[in-house]
């Protein structure tokens, strides 16, 4: 492949594999007259020999134009549009059928220069441009800020031919413009900002969190840097981070979160300033020492389980869970040094993860299921304390379903106090009961008989004591899995039945108290263990 020497760029071959689907945009657009270039995080990614996880290209065409020109792209019909334009920015998305999700959408931007922010949010005016330069000059950062105009000798727009619609790729030169010397800085591993950081800065405060966001999606562990003059413009600027909408916070926190160096992201955060308008309680355990059972404050406790989730590819429910499991402590914390206690923080904590999250616009059911994690984190597995009936009721309060990421975020409790192995022999002992308790009954569901059995067999109607007797029913079963006999059952209910409402009441609430205390024991021995019930 030839060499170009390019403005800005030094002589440096450029051989990338772009799809077919960007070739056959690039393409049509070229051959009626429109520049196209690559830019964005595609190039960015492109240059990093990273595969881009979505594909934009700028463009001279307005549009009206682009709309025009790709009516009949993707073969579109009336309910299935070849384009997509919904959105004052001037981008349009070409739908090209292809099965790869990051291709079934390429995005067309018109080359623009926004105007006056006067919220720190959105541009007053967009204006439409007529180089790509003036367009890069409006981008956040230079990593991000550099263009490829395709030579597309072999591009083709897509046609019916099934055969055209492969994925496959062929190589191509790429002429690079970089006004702001991005490629330096991704080959420094520097986040600096376009211009004026200030400037930046003020124009879209979310983009005080996206520096963060990209340093730890580039890798802070493999040495990307956000460049000192930006971080001091984001440290001063911090504070506008408040005036930003908490759902795109959150997008960009969760971007940080699914990273693999999300604990280095919240470290930064922290470090630049941006933690406290994200979530404040977390800097609670800064300061925040534990006891002898703990080597690292609260805080720290908190960041490295969750580099343990993200080490192992854990969910983002599990992350969520790893990093807030412990964010009551600071508000339960009584007495100093190595006896002092937390009792109560998980409860705490549910309470605390359920605001947080919820004040971020998390979506309810990763709330719900984050809040358990928190609530339920401190479950015993000291074989000497539980037994299996005891796990039967554990997989009953948390769901079957609940139960691997509970472990998973008990792993990183472990790892974050310093301790060498996540899954211990005791751990796995637990493991294995309670697989088996998985395949016990542990709700009315699994019962021997139902309610509609109990109606025909005792004569009764559904109503509240029905529900009474079921739920005594389901504490027997909970605690000998012998009870499940369809005649065991029945012949239980009956003597049930043949009881008043008030005995009922009692038999129920002993049943209760019952299972209340065997878990009272465990938690009692959780204090005596950790002093952290």
């Amino acid at each position: 492949m030839a060499i170009r020497k390019i403005k800005n760029v030094p002589a440096v071959e450029f051989d990338f594999e772009i799809p077919k689907e960007v070739r056959a945009v690039a393409g049509l657009l070229g051959m009626n007259g429109f520049a196209a270039y690559l830019v964005g995080g595609c190039l960015r990614d492109l240059l990093l020999k990273r595969v881009p996880k979505d594909w934009d290209i700028a463009t001279s065409a307005k549009p009206e134009e682009i709309q025009k020109l790709f009516s009949s792209f993707a073969e579109a019909t009336e309910d299935k549009p070849a384009t997509i334009y919904e959105n004052e920015f001037g981008t349009v998305g070409i739908k090209t059928r292809s099965e790869d999700p990051t291709l079934a959408v390429v995005e067309v931007t018109t080359f623009r220069k926004d105007g006056k922010y006067s919220d720190s949010r959105h541009p007053d005016k967009i204006t439409f441009a007529k180089t790509i330069e003036e367009d890069l000059g409006r981008r956040d950062f230079t990593c991000n800020a550099i263009a490829a105009e395709l030579i597309t000798n072999n591009s083709l727009p897509i046609t019916g031919n099934s055969d055209s619609h492969k994925s496959s790729v062929i190589s191509h030169q790429l002429g690079l413009v970089d006004p702001f010397n991005g490629l330096r800085d991704i080959e420094a591993k520097m986040i600096r900002a376009v211009g004026e950081p200030e400037k930046r800065f003020e124009e879209d405060a979310l983009r005080l969190m996206r520096a963060v966001r990209f340093e730890t999606q580039l890798g802070i562990s493999n040495g990307w840097r956000i460049e000192e003059t930006t971080g001091e413009a984001i440290r001063k600027l911090a504070g506008k981070l408040s005036l930003i909408a908490h759902e795109r916070v959150r997008d960009e926190f969760e971007k940080i979160i699914m990273s693999r160096d999300a604990s280095d992201g919240i470290r930064r955060l922290e470090d630049i300033g941006l933690l406290q308008h994200i979530i404040p309680e977390l800097r609670e355990g800064i300061d925040c020492g534990q006891n002898k059972h703990h080597i690292y404050t609260v805080f720290e406790h908190n960041v490295r389980a969750l580099e343990h989730a993200a080490k192992e590819g854990y969910s983002l429910d599990v992350r969520l869970a790893s990093l807030l499991h412990d964010v009551g402590k600071p508000k339960t914390k009584r007495g100093e040094g190595v006896n002092s206690t937390f009792y109560g923080h998980q409860v705490v904590g549910e309470r605390m993860s359920r605001e947080i999250l919820s004040r971020l616009h998390f979506p309810k059911a990763v709330i719900d299921r984050v809040a358990l994690l928190v609530r339920e984190h401190m479950f015993m597995y000291d074989p000497d304390v539980v037994s299996i009936a005891g796990v039967r009721r554990l997989v009953k309060r948390v769901g079957a379903e609940n139960m691997d990421a509970l472990l998973e975020v008990r792993e990183g409790d472990r790892i974050g106090s310093g301790v060498p192995k996540a899954r211990p022999y005791r751990i796995r002992h637990l493991e294995a009961m309670i697989e088996k308790a998985k395949t016990d009954p542990i709700s009315p569901k699994m019962l021997a008989v139902n309610g509609t059995d109990l109606m025909k067999e005792l004569k009764v109607t559904p109503g509240p004591r029905l529900g009474k007797m079921i739920a005594i029913l389901l504490e027997d079963v909970l605690e000998d899995t012998g009870m499940n006999d369809r005649k065991k059952l029945i012949m239980k209910a009956q003597k049930l039945n043949e009881m008043s409402d008030r005995e009922l009441d009692a038999l129920g609430k002993k049943a209760r108290e019952a299972a209340e205390g065997a878990q009272e024991r465990v938690d009692e021995g959780i204090k005596k263990k950790y002093f952290v019930s």
